[in-house]
C-alpha cells in the first residue's frame, strides 16, 4: 500500500460531472489528490467545476496531445502519477500509455464489450442500448490501451430497463452507478497499483 497521497490528472471533454464528483471524493483522502484536470475544449464545463473546486486545469488541443514534448512536461509538473479519463473523447496517443502503464483508466458508460468503439460515447451508446432492447445497461471501468474501448475490464455495474425507459431514462440510470461506483473503484485501483 501507498504511504504518500497519490497526485492523479482527470481527463475530461464534457460538462464534467464525473471530474466534479473524483474531486469532491478525493478532498480529504489519504489515498491519492486530484492534481490536475486536463481537457481539449477550452470551453468545457469541467474546467469551470475544477477551477471551483481549487484544482489546477489544462486545456490540451488534439494536435498538442500528439505531442510528448507538450504533455510530459505538464503532467510532470503536476508530479501525475496516474490518469483517470472522464468524458475524455480524443484517443490516447501510444506515448502516454507507454508511459503509465496500467495507470490510465477510463469510464464507459456501457457494458463492454456492447456498444463500444468509435463514435460509441455519451448519448449515442444510450440511444444504441434502447435500439437494441436491451433488458439492462451499466457502466465499465477498464484500462486504456491503444485500441479504443479494448482494455482490460476492471469493474462493471448494471441496472435493469424498462421497455418504456427513453434514451434519457437510460442515460440518467447508467449515470448514477458512474455517480455511486466510479470514485470508489479509481480508489481501489490506486490502491492496488502503488
Amino acid at each position: 500500500m501507498t504511504t504518500s497521497r497519490i497526485n492523479f490528472a482527470i481527463f475530461v471533454s464534457g460538462s464534467g460531472t464525473n471530474c466534479e464528483n473524483l474531486i469532491s471524493y478525493f478532498k480529504d483522502s489519504p489515498v491519492a489528490r486530484p492534481a490536475l484536470v486536463v481537457s481539449n475544449k477550452a470551453d468545457a464545463y469541467a474546467l469551470v467545476r475544477a477551477e471551483r473546486l481549487q484544482v489546477p486545469t489544462a486545456v490540451v488541443t488534439r494536435a498538442e496531445l500528439a505531442c510528448p514534448d507538450i504533455v510530459r512536461p505538464l503532467l510532470s509538473r503536476y508530479g501525475v502519477e496516474f490518469i483517470v479519463l472522464a468524458g475524455f473523447l480524443p484517443l490516447v496517443p501510444d506515448y502516454l500509455i507507454d508511459d503509465f502503464p496500467r495507470r490510465i483508466i477510463n469510464l464507459h458508460p456501457s457494458l463492454l464489450p456492447k456498444f463500444s468503439g468509435k463514435g460509441m460515447w455519451g448519448r449515442h451508446v444510450h440511444e444504441a442500448v434502447k435500439a437494441a432492447g436491451e433488458p439492462e445497461t451499466g457502466m465499465t471501468v477498464h484500462y486504456v490501451t491503444p485500441v479504443c474501448d479494448a482494455g482490460d475490464i476492471i469493474a462493471q455495474f448494471t441496472t435493469p430497463l424498462a421497455p418504456e425507459d427513453t434514451v434519457d431514462d437510460i442515460a440518467e440510470k447508467e449515470h448514477r452507478l458512474e455517480m455511486t461506483y466510479f470514485p470508489q473503484v479509481v480508489e481501489q485501483v490506486i490502491l492496488s497499483t502503488f
